[in-house]
């Protein structure tokens, strides 16, 4: 399993919004990453200043969104998509951005039922409800 430190994936952007920017060729999974990131232009001066990026710190009370959180989500949400896990997974998101008409939108929506999943299971010390999220996104979809 890939594990890759704070740093790495912040570097794995910033090196991916480069070498989009000029037009250099791209891994495929730079390629969805750049997909992700000229989606997200205000983002791309933070992408810009890899040392920066490193070191900035994203906190709540700032009220500043993460970047790289944010971009990982979509490759995450992308990835389960491909894959159909959680099974059922692609059909909701596939719906929803038929109703949002919009990948991007749907995906935002997914994102806060990700999210909400990943925060009930740091409280409660539980693993992630893969069913809890799935069955979430639905509703969303639905709506």
């Amino acid at each position: 399993m890939f594990a890759p430190s704070q740093i790495e994936v912040r570097r794995f952007f910033c090196s991916t919004y480069a070498k989009w920017r000029d037009r250099l060729p791209l891994t495929p999974m730079e390629t969805l990453a750049a997909q992700w990131i000229e989606q997200h232009p205000e983002y791309h001066a933070e992408l810009a200043d890899e040392e920066q990026a490193v070191q900035a710190v994203y906190t709540v009370e700032e009220g500043r969104t993460n970047p790289f959180l944010h971009l990982s989500m979509h490759l995450s949400i992308s990835e389960q998509h491909s894959i159909d896990q959680p099974r059922g997974v692609r059909q909701a998101l596939d719906l929803l951005a038929a109703r949002r008409q919009s990948l991007h939108e749907a995906q935002h929506v997914a994102m806060d039922c990700l999210g909400t999943m990943i925060w009930e299971s740091q409280r409660s010390g539980r693993p992630p409800d893969g069913h809890a999220y799935l069955e979430a996104l639905r509703h969303k979809a639905t709506q």
